[in-house]
C-alpha cells in the first residue's frame, strides 16, 4: 500500500515504519540517559561515569537516522561524528553568554560544561554501537 501526501508523492510505509522505529529509539535513549544521571549512584562506576555520554551519542546517531532515513549508513555515521566532536570542541569557547546557556539543565545537557577528551572516545563508542545496532535491526527487520 502507497500513501499519498498532499503533494501527491508516494510515502512507503517501509520508511513510515524505519521513522516510528527511531523515534521511539531516542525516546528510550533519551530515559535510559536521564535515567543514568538520576540513579548514577546503584550503577556500577565505570557505567556511571560513561553511560550518559555515550548514550547522548546513540541519540544523536538515531537523529540523524529519523532525519535520513532514505540514506545510506555511512552519511549518518559521518554527521553524528562531526555534529558530537564540534559539540564537544564548542566546549572549548568559554563566553558569558553560551556559559549561560549551558548553565541550565537543557543547555549542559545539548552542549556539555567543558572539554574533556575522554569524551571522543566515549562519543565514538555511542556511534559505534548504535551503527550496530541499527545494522542488525535492518537485517532482522529485512528478513521478514
Amino acid at each position: 500500500m502507497i500513501l499519498l501526501t498532499k503533494e501527491q508523492k508516494p510515502i512507503n510505509p517501509q520508511y513510515r515504519n524505519m521513522r516510528i522505529a527511531y523515534l521511539i529509539a531516542i525516546v528510550i535513549i533519551i530515559l535510559l540517559g536521564l535515567a543514568s544521571r538520576k540513579w548514577s549512584h546503584l550503577l556500577l562506576s565505570f557505567v556511571a561515569q560513561n553511560a550518559g555520554d555515550i548514550l547522548w551519542a546513540m541519540m544523536v546517531y538515531f537523529g540523524f537516522r529519523l532525519l535520513l532515513v532514505r540514506k545510506n549508513i555511512l552519511p549518518v555515521i559521518v554527521l553524528s561524528f562531526l555534529f558530537s566532536f564540534g559539540i564537544e570542541f564548542s566546549q572549548l569557547y568559554q563566553e558569558d553568554w553560551i556559559n549561560q546557556i549551558r548553565g541550565t539543565s537543557l543547555g549542559a545537557l545539548v552542549l556539555g560544561k567543558g572539554f574533556l577528551t575522554v569524551d571522543l572516545i566515549r562519543y565514538t563508542a555511542g556511534i559505534i554501537i548504535a551503527t550496530v545496532l541499527d545494522k542488525v535491526a535492518l537485517r532482522f527487520t529485512l528478513r521478514r
